[in-house]
């Protein structure tokens, strides 16, 4: 059997409950659901009317899925840092999600909710904390400039990232991937502006 997940020392420390592994699903299904039915339709040449403008849109367009991902992506590095304001909001974010889980699932099915996790993302280390606290930083200054449905997606992601990129399996490779990435990142970037090693 083969795990996704980064070696124990290096990891966070968490917990992730059936219940909250479900809501996590929920929320990318319903998005991905959204996404899937609102593309179906192809344009038409006249939007459909005689003489009117050309339809907008048409096809599954994949941009539209990318702020859900960004949040996904944005709630994991969250559940990577060890502490501070987006470890502590990650921790009720995940919180939220497993008791919100839980209390659905006990009143739908009778059954309360086991812990399937108890290891989270890979750690982010100080170079990775300089790429988000700069994305945090840009984030702010430029949130007006985002649509109100863009943010009501990344939002959601964000949650869904902090329950969905913990533990072993399948969903741990988002963030063994998305963690080490931005680790990497913030090494190479540091190295080029500090050492002058930037090729």
């Amino acid at each position: 059997m083969i795990t996704l997940a980064a070696e124990l020392g290096g990891m966070t420390s968490t917990t992730l409950t059936s219940a909250g592994l479900a809501v996590g699903i929920g929320l990318l299904a319903t998005e991905h659901v959204r996404w899937w039915r609102g593309g179906g339709a192809p344009a038409t040449a006249g939007g459909g009317k005689k003489g009117g403008p050309p339809a907008s849109g048409g096809g599954r367009d994949p941009k539209k899925l990318v702020p859900f991902w960004f949040g996904i992506a944005f709630g994991t590095l969250a559940v990577a840092c060890p502490a501070g304001i987006l470890g502590t909001a990650a921790g009720f974010l995940r919180w939220g999600g497993n008791s919100v889980g839980n209390l659905v699932m006990d009143k739908m099915t009778g059954q309360t909710s086991t812990a399937v996790a108890s290891a989270s993302a890979p750690r982010l280390d100080g170079p990775g904390a300089l790429i988000v606290t700069a994305l945090v930083i840009t984030l702010f200054l430029l949130r007006k400039t985002f649509a109100k449905a863009l943010k009501g997606k990344f939002w959601w992601g964000v949650w869904a990232g902090t329950l969905l990129a913990i533990g072993t399996g399948t969903f741990a490779a988002i963030g063994n991937f998305v963690v080490p990435g931005v680790n990497d990142l913030g090494a190479y970037l540091l190295d080029g502006v500090v050492h002058g090693t930037l090729v």
